[in-house]
């Protein structure tokens, strides 16, 4: 089952980042058509948010036709995001550990790395190249 967390720093809206997280666990694999999504109380409690918070990110999943809602069961995952890609995700993300091992030792800390994360797959993909 996922387990939610925010990032208080973040500029995104709280019900976006529970968004953003679910899209991302459906995309990796992570969660599965029939999975059930943790109660609206339960993440209400955990993180310390109002429970309209969680019911605003759940709406706009069952809009986006992730997940549907079952009054009085609970809210269950109905597609994956998944694609074929998902079979090489395992050795990608191990390739990825190590340059993130290597960023650090090299003294860049977590925003240093995002940025250059996020500036490099911008311009990868505006400049549509394919490898690196």
């Amino acid at each position: 089952m996922i387990e939610f967390h925010l990032d208080g720093h973040s500029k995104v809206a709280t019900y976006m980042q529970l968004v953003q997280q679910v899209r991302q666990s459906l995309r990796l694999g992570l969660i599965d058509p029939g999975d059930q999504l943790p109660r609206v109380r339960e993440v209400a409690e955990a993180l310390a948010i109002n429970p309209n918070t969680v019911l605003k990110a759940y709406r706009q999943l069952e809009l986006e036709g992730l997940v549907s809602a079952r009054p009085g069961v609970g809210t269950f995952v109905t597609r994956s995001l998944a694609g074929p890609s998902l079979a090489n995700q395992a050795a990608l993300r191990h390739d990825l550990i190590g340059w993130l091992s290597q960023a650090r030792a090299a003294g860049l800390d977590q925003e240093d790395i995002v940025a250059l994360v996020e500036t490099t797959l911008r311009a990868t993909f505006q400049e549509g190249i394919a490898e690196a």
